[in-house]
């Protein structure tokens, strides 16, 4: 375009001679050319609070670390605790039982649990393809109903790459169908990074990759090639990538691992205060109203661990798949600069949930998780920890200490509703439109299914009603773009959330919080970040209060009733 121009300017010049001419045709091409920002959403999978550089870790992350210090940090940004349910909320700006995800992806034919993102919803990409931008997407779905084969042994055939079916799930249900021009990735959550499963092209299954194939590159180099394609024109786009790390199972280069191999072996509390203590010095965290939560089943002190050293490789790989997501995210940061794009482009950065405490190793093979690689080797799940994690044959994951240590400063996990699970870095960027200076960390209560409001404010849209004759549920998320432009604002004065059970409201400075099948607590959590005083005994009219707020929200939002 910028050839075109400028020889179209030369030719005035010669023909013409006229410099007010010149200013009035060039003025004319600039209100032609689409101005909105480009938006790239970048989604982390299973990264803890404290993990990224820029939030207190001792984890190599230079590129998020530009980001926040070019951009801004948010202290409270929520998501719905789990990796599909938030990945439902964010690409359609809403409670995801709206959306159709309450749990996972299948299908219990109640409204809330359809297990994959329904017709009475719209997704950012089908939102912004219709007002005129380009739309891609790299990496992780997770969003439709899996599709299994008939027996056991058929799946796990499937799973190890001996046999071949085309769909991972029902075609309408891809990306490419719901909004997206360009896709690739996995259908499913869980992945070998060398090897994965249920990776697509568009609608079509990807039999075999080359060697030296690593997950997480791909995703990335895969953005970058699309930044490059999409930038050919003067359309903005739409850019969603859709990171798979750090997720177990935990497998990363060595030499990327080989970075870490020393940092974990003084263990759980040392890194876990050290952690805290940076986030203070940053500012994220106020010392005076926020202690440290008392870490995780600490009756097992890491000088008694029999298993330090595969404990302390198990972290250092999640380093490691933390530090290599960030290279990559740092080739999508040069791929813009070199297309000229970096300046009006706004990349946020978050985290489907928090860090998990799952114990990969004892599910076994089966489902989504495979028995073999493709050229027959046996996958170990390391239950008694006697393979050290890393290469692609072996499942494992951090477990819950470690887990513990990634959210820090808070209490529990991925799955629970308690501040460990829902409470998770956000990074914004945009050189052009961002108000606030540089490196600002913000306090307001935002929330994942705020990204489609904001995404729809700056594409200077509206948000439909119908949708290719479907009539179309009213959007639930605030947008961003007043806390952008340093606009004063609390964001949200309530926030539910429900999964398998795990459940909470925060309102009004408070929150009303449960893990399955446990009696109510009740936090001051403007004043206990961490959760550390029950004031639930203390206060019961305000659990009676809450508590109705919550099931009041339930109703309303298919959360109940349920089976």
């Amino acid at each position: 375009m910028k050839k075109r121009i400028t020889g179209y300017m030369v030719m005035i010049c010669l023909c013409f001679a006229c410099t007010s001419f010149i200013k009035a045709q060039t003025g004319a091409i600039n209100k032609r050319k689409d101005q909105r920002p480009n938006i790239i959403i970048i989604l982390a999978d299973d990264l803890g609070f404290s993990d990224p550089g820029c939030y207190g870790g001792e984890i190599n992350t230079p590129n998020l670390n530009y980001l926040a210090a070019n951009g801004m940090r948010f202290r409270n940004f929520y998501n719905t605790s789990r990796c599909c349910p938030s990945r439902a909320s964010l690409l359609t700006g809403m409670y995801n039982h709206n959306a159709g995800i309450g749990e996972m992806t299948e299908d219990r034919h109640l409204p809330g649990y359809r297990g994959h993102i329904t017709d009475s919803v719209v997704t950012i990409a089908e939102v912004l393809k219709a007002a005129g931008y380009h739309t891609a997407m790299s990496g992780k779905w997770h969003v439709s109903n899996t599709v299994v084969q008939s027996t056991p042994e058929e799946q796990l055939k499937w799973l190890d790459h001996q046999s071949y079916h085309p769909l991972f799930s029902p075609v309408e249900q891809y990306p490419v169908n719901r909004g997206f021009e360009k896709y690739f990735g996995n259908i499913w959550g869980v992945v070998d990074y060398f090897d994965p499963f249920s990776l697509v092209s568009g609608t079509t299954a990807i039999k075999e990759v080359p060697k030296n194939y690593y997950h997480t590159d791909a995703i990335n180099d895969t953005a970058v090639a699309y930044i490059k394609e999409l930038s050919k024109d003067d359309k903005p786009f739409f850019l969603y990538v859709a990171e798979t790390a750090p997720h177990w199972p935990l497998m990363a280069p060595e030499e990327e691992i080989e970075k870490y191999k020393n940092t974990y072996t003084k263990g759980w509390d040392y890194i876990r205060e050290e952690r805290f203590k940076r986030m203070c010095a940053l500012g994220l965290i106020d010392s005076n109203k926020t202690k440290l939560s008392a870490r995780w089943n600490d009756s097992l002190q890491w000088a008694n661990n029999p298993d330090t050293a595969w404990d302390a490789m198990a972290m250092a790989v999640h380093a490691a798949m933390v530090t290599r997501m960030d290279e990559g995210i740092g080739r999508i940061i040069a791929a813009l600069k070199e297309c000229g794009r970096l300046d009006n482009t706004l990349i946020v950065f978050l985290s489907d949930n928090g860090a998990s405490a799952e114990n990969a190793a004892a599910y076994g093979p089966g489902f989504d998780r495979p028995a073999e690689t493709r050229d027959g080797n046996t996958i170990h799940y390391a239950t008694k920890k006697d393979i050290m994690p890393g290469p692609e044959t072996t499942y494992s994951s951090i477990g819950p200490r470690w887990a513990n240590v990634a959210n820090t400063p808070f209490q529990y996990w991925k799955e629970e509703s308690f501040e460990g699970g829902i409470h998770t870095p956000f990074i914004a960027f945009w050189p052009n439109g961002i108000k606030q200076p540089k490196g600002s960390i913000v306090q307001p209560v935002c929330h994942i299914m705020d990204l489609m409001p904001t995404c729809i404010e700056l594409a200077q849209t509206k948000y439909p009603s119908t949708y290719n004759g479907r009539t179309i549920k009213p959007e639930q998320g605030l947008s961003l773009v007043p806390v952008l432009e340093g606009k004063a604002g609390k964001g949200h004065e309530e926030l539910c959330n429900e999964h398998y059970g795990a459940r909470y409201i925060r309102y009004n400075g408070w929150k009303l919080v449960v893990r399955r099948d446990e009696a109510w607590h009740l936090y001051h959590i403007d004043e206990d970040a961490t959760e550390l005083h029950d004031l639930a005994a203390q206060y019961p009219d305000k659990v009676k209060e809450l508590e109705s707020m919550w099931n009041d929200w339930a109703m309303k939002n298919n959360v109940l009733p349920k089976k």
